[in-house]
């Protein structure tokens, strides 16, 4: 076991040996949050008994300059040290005020009970939970009133009760500002953690619309493209069908054939997109190769379909070929749905130095549902293209017809940095 795994092992039983008193600690803050009345109350009545106990026992005596301060004003002093101690954590600076009287009379009076530290409760409060400038203005009403009373009793006083009163306000006050610190602390990692559970979800969502669109875009490729040729297959049917029962036999036989294919590939996208079927059959998407099965669905359909490749062909990724397939599936698909019965359509694709180019033109009428480039397919195109930074161009020609045009940059192969 290495030393980094022993720490870890030891960091691990720390963590959990000291998790139920953590979990203890929860719930008190929470039983606190909910009824903060009553651990004022409890620490009220603490310091209240301690002081009452401080008095009764004549523990007082032992540092007192004055051992004949009557029993009713040691009372009301202990009293008025401790009693206020209930608002301390609402109104701090108010309770170092109501005491202040008392502290005066403590000091003038010579009687130095000990009573007078639960001020230092106080602060502790003012430090964690006010503005730290509120902290000078305390000083000055916790240790203004002692002055009288050192100044009357000046043979200890100084020592015996202003000295340790000014220590016990600065290390109180570096206590209060310590917790604070580590309170906005913990507050800041918990407002971050927060944050980043927001942004995780945020990403999440965007994930989400983006598979969305993905999606939408990979079903309209499939189910628009099949249908487009099993409607064409299906007019020209019935049309041979009177004429050529054998020609009408055939386009069934193509519409079952194409249907087929686009029922598996639909069933293969499901599969994938079903969170229960994680084994679901994948096969390849498709690819530059199966262009010829592509174009002989089409032409099959009715449309009389052209290819003509230039160049030598390179090697290409495979969403590259993906794309390139999409947007030649997607233009032919356009032109069986609206260049009407005598349309021809012509693919030429181009490999070059740099780049690779594919167009397709027909001879059909103008794409109205497309043409305004609110169309979905023509959409999906343009996101394609804009994936692998090409560009795309789609309008009517001149003389008629529909002409798409897509140029894909070719990046250069990775080789050794020089």
């Amino acid at each position: 076991m290495t030393d980094q795994q022993r720490e870890g092992v030891r960091t691990a039983g720390a963590l959990s040996s000291t998790r139920p008193l953590q979990q203890l600690l929860q719930r008190i803050r929470v039983f606190d949050r909910r009824r903060p009345w009553v651990w004022d109350l409890v620490v009220t009545l603490f310091w209240v008994g301690a002081a009452l106990t401080d008095y009764a026992s004549s523990g007082w005596r032992m540092i007192a300059q004055n051992l004949n301060v009557p029993d009713w004003q040691l009372l009301v002093l202990s009293l008025g040290f401790t009693v206020p101690l209930y608002w301390r954590r609402r109104h701090p600076m108010a309770v170092l005020l109501a005491t202040a009287p008392f502290a005066l009379a403590n000091g003038w009076t010579g009687a130095i009970l000990q009573a007078h530290f639960a001020q230092l409760i106080a602060v502790f409060n003012l430090a964690v939970h006010r503005p730290l400038k509120q902290l000078l203005p305390a000083a000055v009403v916790v240790l203004a009133p002692l002055v009288p009373g050192a100044l009357r009793y000046p043979l200890a006083a100084w020592d015996g009760s202003f000295g340790p009163a000014v220590w016990g306000f600065i290390l109180t006050a570096l206590l209060g500002i310590a917790v604070r610190s580590r309170m906005e602390h913990l507050a800041s990692l918990v407002e971050h953690a927060r944050s980043l559970e927001i942004e995780r979800d945020q990403q999440a969502q965007l994930a989400a619309a983006a598979e969305r669109t993905r999606i939408a875009r990979e079903m309209h490729d499939i189910i628009g493209h099949n249908l487009s040729v099993i409607t064409g297959l299906a007019d020209g049917g019935a049309y041979a069908a009177k004429k050529n029962p054998e020609r009408a036999v055939q386009a069934l036989e193509a519409i079952g054939t194409t249907s087929r294919g686009a029922l598996g590939e639909l069933r293969r996208l499901l599969d994938v997109l079903r969170e229960e079927s994680p084994a679901a059959e994948l096969a390849p998407a498709p690819a530059l190769c199966d262009l010829d099965s592509l174009i002989e669905g089409v032409r099959s359909a009715g449309l009389p379909v052209r290819m003509t490749v230039t160049g030598s062909p390179v090697p290409l990724s495979p969403g590259m070929e993906l794309t390139l397939y999409r947007v030649i599936q997607e233009a032919l698909t356009n032109t069986l749905k609206h260049g009407g019965p005598s349309a021809t359509a012509e693919v030429r694709a181009s490999y070059e130095t740099d780049s690779v180019t594919v167009t397709v033109t027909d001879t059909g009428h103008a794409h109205a549902p497309a043409s305004d480039g609110t169309g979905r397919g023509l959409a999906g195109m343009r996101e394609r293209t804009a994936l692998y930074q090409g560009t795309l161009e789609a309008g009517p020609l001149p003389a008629g017809g529909w002409r798409v045009h897509l140029s894909i940059p070719i990046p250069p192969p990775e080789g050794p940095t020089p």
